[in-house]
């Protein structure tokens, strides 16, 4: 029986890496694909069986929900680097010590989170503009879906912690089997029913009941010290700060960064609603694009924070050259297939010639180069295993996000095209990819030393 438990662990710190890399990333690279997937059948049930103003109040939520949830969700991060750094060195006190505060940190958070959803999804949702007819049943979404935050965090840390030591074929399972249950929920209370957006909000809400209650079964029946005992359950003051000294700075990036989207997205509204409909259109083409990237992402955080532990820097330096390569392959190929089939896939959107060519101009300057954004990611995952999340959360702000911001109003304001807005995200890739690379080179030299390796 133990073997068989065991056979879902990956061994980060012995052996070959590439086959371990590949092993690790590919379940994630699936999970973020269908968890897309799931996401598009939400809305083309909502929209297609509830009318437009229930589709826009779905689509309206999006943001503010990423902006409220991001900071919590980062808080993850530092379960995963905790986690896969002590098992790494073998200490084993401090791996059971931060699962249970992890688990426990997860529900308070998803608590607070209710009460933020439930008194501020209005008034917010107001401040954002939302029209008079859609923003009643937008208020409703949130509230529904923020009651099911305590599970969706609990999803989150646990999977952070399965990911920390080496499993990422059980959250994908749970997350197919979760997500065919939300389809066929959303079949049943929106047509069946007639629930509309309270019915698409309720079977998100209940799937990922099954699916955080799943990952808290898998985690009381491990073997080792990252068995989860219910009846152990407490927050050690100690771990909650090193888990928000790594885990925050990675959760205020993601917020900021939703900041700054709203910003570049309403210099495309600029542009009439046919650029919004294909900039839309080729975004969630590129959707599928990133989350197979970020898988890497994920992989070198893992890897680099259980070698870092163990004291073997050289493999740190080999799970990063290896996860480049893999992410700038992935990137190249994926992305420029997506611009070569991109009038094939955008006329899946939309028919109109118009919306088409204006998601090809995107495709073109975003989706083409995309292998930078990997590259950068997987830089800010390999300082984040060795215990630095500040270092790249300043760098990304700066580099990506406030270069954007920087670029709309004065390049972009002098020369007001849609190339010229895109331009911008090749540029800060590169440019802050460029800043990662020499604060890895840095910080490696510096950890090393310290080592002694």
């Amino acid at each position: 029986m133990k073997t068989a438990k065991k056979s879902f662990e990956i061994d980060m710190c012995n052996g070959p890496l590439l086959g371990k890399i590949l092993l690790f990333s590919l379940p994630l690279m699936l999970s973020g694909v269908l968890q897309l997937l799931f996401n598009a059948a939400d809305v083309i049930v909502v929209g297609r069986f509830a009318g437009h103003e229930a589709l826009a109040a779905v689509g309206s939520t999006s943001a503010l929900i990423n902006l409220l949830v991001n900071l919590f969700i980062g808080l993850s991060v530092g379960t995963n680097v905790m986690v896969a750094n002590y098992y790494g060195a073998k200490k084993e006190d401090l791996v059971s010590e931060t699962v249970h505060t992890s688990v426990l940190t997860s529900l308070v958070s998803g608590c607070i989170l209710i009460v933020l959803g439930l008194f501020l999804a209005g008034p917010l949702l107001t401040l954002m503009g939302t029209p008079g007819d859609v923003l009643p049943q937008a208020t409703l979404y949130m509230r529904i879906y923020f009651i099911g935050m305590p599970v969706i965090m609990l999803y989150n840390f646990g999977s952070a912690i399965l990911r920390a030591i080496g499993d990422t074929r059980r959250p994908l399972y749970y997350l197919l089997l979760a997500g065919i249950l939300n389809v066929i929920l959303n079949l049943v209370f929106v047509i069946q029913f007639g629930l509309g957006v309270a019915g698409v909000a309720l079977a998100t809400v209940l799937s990922q009941v099954v699916s955080a209650g799943l990952i808290f079964l898998s985690l009381m029946k491990s073997e080792g010290c990252f068995r989860l005992y219910p009846g152990r359950l407490k927050i050690s003051p100690e771990r909650l700060r090193q888990m928000i000294r790594i885990g925050l700075p990675a959760g205020m990036q993601g917020a900021i960064f939703s900041i700054s989207n709203v910003l570049i997205q309403s210099s495309i509204n600029s542009f009439g609603s046919v650029a919004m409909a294909g900039s839309t259109a080729a975004a969630n083409i590129e959707g599928f694009v990133y989350t197979a990237m970020n898988a890497l992402h994920q992989t070198a955080l893992s890897f680099t924070s259980q070698n870092y532990g163990a004291g073997k820097t050289a493999r740190i330096n080999r799970v990063l050259l290896l996860c480049l390569a893999i992410v700038t392959l992935i990137g190249l190929v994926l992305g420029n297939g997506a611009y070569i089939f991109g009038r094939q896939l955008l006329g899946i959107y939309s028919s109109d010639p118009q919306v088409i060519a204006y998601g090809l101009t995107r495709m073109a300057y975003i989706c083409v180069p995309y292998f930078a954004c990997g590259v950068m990611d997987v830089l800010v995952g390999s300082l984040r295993g060795m215990g630095y999340s500040i270092l790249p959360t300043l760098v990304s702000l700066t580099g990506a996000c406030g270069f954007r911001v920087l670029w709309i109003f004065t390049v972009f304001r002098y020369s007001h095209t849609l190339e010229t807005l895109f331009l911008s995200y090749l540029i800060s890739w590169v440019l802050t990819a460029a800043v990662h690379l020499l604060c890895y080179i840095l910080v490696f030299q510096k950890q090393r030393r310290r080592l002694g390796a």
